[in-house]
């Protein structure tokens, strides 16, 4: 059973930063890839960063430059920094990891409101 808290969303301004972690816990040393997805009303859940054990990173062509994914395997966490942000990365961010037997496991989601 894997266990995974996210934290940071919320409302900012477009132009702003937020930064949404994540920590993983459970009877799971560790993680494979961890990454952050996003969904937006009435769509389906799409990848927004992900990074490797190793660190290799990840990201969908709409953040590059202005996010930057994270990850301390000692804490099994997971960070998103969120760097001028436009109204249209508003959305529900979910933490996900892969486990190195190829399972997936899902935070609750964090909403992430930018307003112009």
């Amino acid at each position: 059973q894997v266990q995974l808290v996210e934290s940071g969303g919320g409302l900012v301004q477009s132009g702003g930063s937020l930064r949404l972690s994540c920590a993983a816990s459970g009877n799971i040393f560790s993680f494979a890839t961890m990454g952050w997805y996003r969904q937006f009303p009435g769509k389906e859940r799409e990848l927004v960063a992900t990074i490797t054990r190793g660190g290799s990173t990840n990201y969908v062509d709409s953040v590059k430059g202005r996010f930057t994914i994270s990850r301390d395997n000692a804490k099994n966490t997971v960070d998103l920094q969120m760097n001028s942000l436009k109204p249209e990365d508003t959305a529900v961010y979910y933490c996900g990891v892969r486990s190195w037997g190829m399972t997936d496991y899902w935070g609750q989601g964090t909403q992430v409101t930018v307003s112009s």
